[in-house]
């Protein structure tokens, strides 16, 4: 009933998953990441134990392989069961139970592995995972998601479409400093849960991204005189007060302004102004 794939940034710096089905709020139940751990992927009947106890099983130091083998030898539902396990080194591991519904099936390569079951075909996972590695070089958030898009255009889940998720944790954190949780993205029920999973990853960058240094503006003079005047046309007293408002805060910087955050000003406070 669903299509996944788990996997580690060729960096080592970030783990994640990515999964879509005909299953409603599949984000709940399928993926699981922990940095410096791992990441996994339960499903087909999914035991979702396998989350909590795959990941305290690589914390103590088993491989992906390893975690797999305990997790299936102590399931006697493992012929129903499908998973994918990708560790903090890099190793993956996936199962599919000769249970699974047809078409189900799975594969690993490096940092990666790739599973699914009750799908249109083999052509889904083969989709996913040229998707994957042609998108080497950037962030895993995006190419987990453009393996899911590539599976979901091949025919995805032979039932239809309802959720999707991803979920990545990095180095990098997100929101609070020192939390791994980068992006914890989810479409619990949409007819077109893939394209609106993209719509989601596009809002977090602008709302959660940090600005480059080329992005931001010096705050002086003319720019001054009018982000001033907009501000003050919308009834704010200065910029952090209105970035706190719209949720820009993790963009603005003191005496400088971003220009995503510029242009998201003049359009609220209208032509002409």
């Amino acid at each position: 009933m669903t299509f996944s794939i788990v996997a580690r940034s060729d960096d080592g710096d970030s783990l994640g998953v990515a999964v879509a089905s005909k299953f409603l709020a599949v984000g709940s139940a399928v993926p699981a990441a922990r940095l410096g751990v791992g990441a996994v992927a339960t499903q087909s009947f999914c035991n979702t134990l396998y989350k909590r106890d795959g990941l305290e099983r690589m914390a103590a130091g088993a491989s992906a392989g390893e975690t797999l083998d305990a997790l299936l030898a102590a399931d006697d539902q493992r012929e129903e069961r499908q998973a994918g396990i990708v560790d903090a080194a890099g190793l993956a591991a996936t199962w599919t139970g000769s249970g699974c519904m047809d078409w189900a099936g799975g594969f690993t390569g490096p940092g990666f592995a790739i599973q699914g079951n009750i799908l249109t075909g083999p052509e889904v996972l083969d989709a996913m995972r040229d998707a994957f590695v042609d998108s080497q070089g950037q962030a895993l958030a995006e190419r987990l998601l453009a393996a899911l898009r590539a599976g979901d255009a091949a025919g995805g889940d032979r039932r239809g479409r309802q959720s999707a998720a991803l979920l990545v944790v990095s180095s990098t954190g997100s929101y609070t400093p020192g939390d791994d949780l980068a992006y914890d993205l989810r479409v619990d029920d949409h007819p077109q849960p893939v394209a609106e999973l993209e719509r989601l990853l596009g809002l977090h960058h602008l709302f959660f991204d940090r600005p480059t240094a080329d992005e931001l503006l010096p705050l002086e003079g003319e720019l001054a005189d009018e982000v001033s005047g907009h501000l003050a046309r919308l009834g704010y007293p200065d910029l952090d007060a209105w970035a706190g408002v719209e949720n820009y805060e993790l963009r603005v910087v003191p005496g400088q302004i971003d220009a995503t955050v510029l242009a998201r000003l003049r359009e609220q406070a209208g032509p002409g102004s």
